[in-house]
């Protein structure tokens, strides 16, 4: 197991991979929204797997991509 540490933190290669899997999931559904014409406007996810992207719509209309149940328990497990 490779140990990486970044001020003051340690995470592990095993939890840095499962991250980064929930983090494409995730990313690929706002980044598909992008394309649609939304907007980014706040990044609200957490590295337990919890939390949320805010974007919004051409009009301006603000709206949630939040991480799913399944997203945090790939994290967690």
């Amino acid at each position: 197991m490779t140990v990486r540490r970044v001020r003051n933190s340690v995470a592990s290669g095993v939890e840095i991979r499962k991250l980064a899997h929930v983090v494409s999931v995730v990313q690929k559904e706002v980044d598909r929204l992008l394309g649609l014409g939304a907007t980014f406007v706040a990044d609200h996810r957490n590295p337990d797997g919890s939390g949320w992207a805010i974007l919004a719509d051409p009009e301006g209309n603000e709206f949630c991509v939040p991480r799913s149940e399944s997203d945090r328990a790939a994290v967690n497990s």
